[in-house]
């Protein structure tokens, strides 16, 4: 009886058929908790470090989902072997499952199925299934190139203060978590110690925005160069032009609501309030930061925070709602506020069924940071703020955190089930995407029949 029952299981579980989204996230599930497995190896922490379950699961899941969350002082607590191990999380997750295993499949020189193309497809936020390989070759030579360039510009950097082993080591893991937008970093206090550094600054806003357009972007660019005739597609417009206007706000936004405050920027000069405030409003999608956050004011900290939920764009190392998602949003709304029956942008139409994924996306993120928000508060004792701004930083995947005062992020002040849902969040804002199917769909479904209309009263 039991050997039959056994039996009919296996042949249920293995009749199972998971949708390529599915297995992207049951393997990165599965690349998590062996992570977790070596960080809890005694030679990956130092002497004297205790390094819970859960913990390890929390900077696991942290690395994998390039989220850069910390409840372990990285560079004090780990050693370089659970140095070496984070980051090599941070690089597999940043450009994710699918192409670290087409990679493999291409170098093995075996053939993409169909089933391979979906997965890749959804994975990389790609617009169809045709030059996938092409598509591939080009996120590996962009990814490893630009993190090499950084981290040779970083080393330079360094070497100015550490020895050149030291210094290489720094460069290459910053380059890494830079690019990937992970915000992780080898020392305490983020990038605090380097706020007016120039060179620092510049080098890492411009490896975390690289990470954060979308390799679609470099894609139109690479075949614009090609041709004789250059011109972008609309996708590439919306995302540089979305991008710019973030950062532009974030950056005046900043400096307005901090050039007072004797805490952040009243005592920097002008120049370097322009930085450190630039600064953030690119690491809005990484975590890094050169200031204590904090001690930033409320209505600061509430703008960043939306400026975390909107994030980078699709198809990047980084998350949140994506630029083009909330641009659509905003069209929408103008839109409707001009009568336009048409939601159009560079002379071009957006298809209603864009607008009505963008619309469900964005109310979709809202719902859940408010749900988590409100659970966590009913069951942690930190300011509400401060846990919307975890929450937020977490679906997100940007890393920015108040703190608990030294030099982790305010989830080590939570408790365990405060933590778990953290790495939810996390896990949501990473993969929740592939596991609703919202990128997958397509085609709209035909129904053999449709109800009368009937208006409702709305307003």
């Amino acid at each position: 009886m039991n050997a039959g029952f056994g039996k009919l299981l296996i042949s249920r579980f293995m009749g199972i058929r998971l949708l390529p989204g599915q297995v992207v996230a049951l393997a990165a599930l599965g690349l998590i908790v062996l992570g977790a497995c070596l960080l809890l190896l005694p030679f990956a922490t130092k002497p004297g470090v205790h390094l819970g379950v859960i913990d390890a699961l929390f900077t696991a899941t942290s690395a994998v989902c390039v989220t850069g969350l910390i409840v372990m002082d990285t560079p004090q607590d780990f050693t370089a072997f659970g140095q070496g191990v984070v980051l090599v999380l941070i690089q597999i997750g940043g450009l994710g499952y699918a192409l670290m295993a087409t990679l493999i499949l291409l170098i093995l020189g075996r053939r993409l199925g169909l089933r391979d193309r979906m997965m890749l497809s959804e994975t990389m936020s790609t617009m169809d299934l045709q030059g996938l390989v092409r598509f591939v070759k080009l996120v590996t030579l962009m990814t490893f190139g630009l993190e090499g360039i950084g981290a040779i510009l970083l080393t330079l950097r360094f070497a100015m203060d550490h020895p050149w082993d030291t210094a290489a080591y720094y460069g290459i893991f910053h380059a890494i978590s830079a690019f990937n937008n992970a915000g992780f970093a080898l020392f305490s206090d983020s990038l605090i110690s380097f706020q007016t550094d120039w060179s620092i600054n510049i080098i890492v806003t411009t490896l975390v925005i690289l990470g954060s357009i979308g390799f679609l972007v470099f894609e139109d660019l690479l075949d614009n160069y090609r041709r004789t005739r250059f011109r972008l597609g609309t996708h590439t417009k919306l995302v540089v032009v979305t991008t710019g206007i973030l950062i532009g706000i974030g950056t005046l936004g900043i400096a307005m609501l901090e050039w007072n405050n004797p805490a952040t920027l009243q005592p920097l000069s002008g120049g370097d309030t322009v930085a450190v405030s630039y600064f953030h409003a690119v690491s809005r999608t990484a975590g890094f930061t050169t200031l204590n956050l904090g001690e930033m004011r409320e209505p600061t900290l509430y703008f960043l925070l939306i400026l975390m939920a909107i994030g980078g764009s699709p198809g990047s190392m980084s998350g949140g709602i994506k630029t083009t998602t909330i641009a659509i949003v905003f069209l929408t709304i103008w839109s409707l506020l001009r009568r336009d029956p048409d939601v159009e942008v560079f002379h071009r139409r957006i298809p209603p069924d864009l607008i009505t994924r963008a619309l469900c996306l964005t109310i979709l993120a809202l719902a859940l940071i408010t749900g988590m928000t409100l659970l966590l508060a009913s069951t942690e004792s930190q300011p509400f703020l401060s846990l919307m701004f975890e929450v937020t930083s977490a679906m997100g995947i940007v890393g920015m955190s108040l703190g608990d005062g030294e030099a982790r992020s305010l989830s080590a002040l939570l408790s365990d089930f405060g933590k778990v849902m953290i790495m939810l969040s996390m896990l949501l804002g990473r993969f929740g995407p592939l596991l609703i199917g919202l990128s997958a769909v397509k085609t709209s479904v035909h129904k053999r029949y449709r109800f009368a209309q009937s208006r409702v009263v709305i307003g």
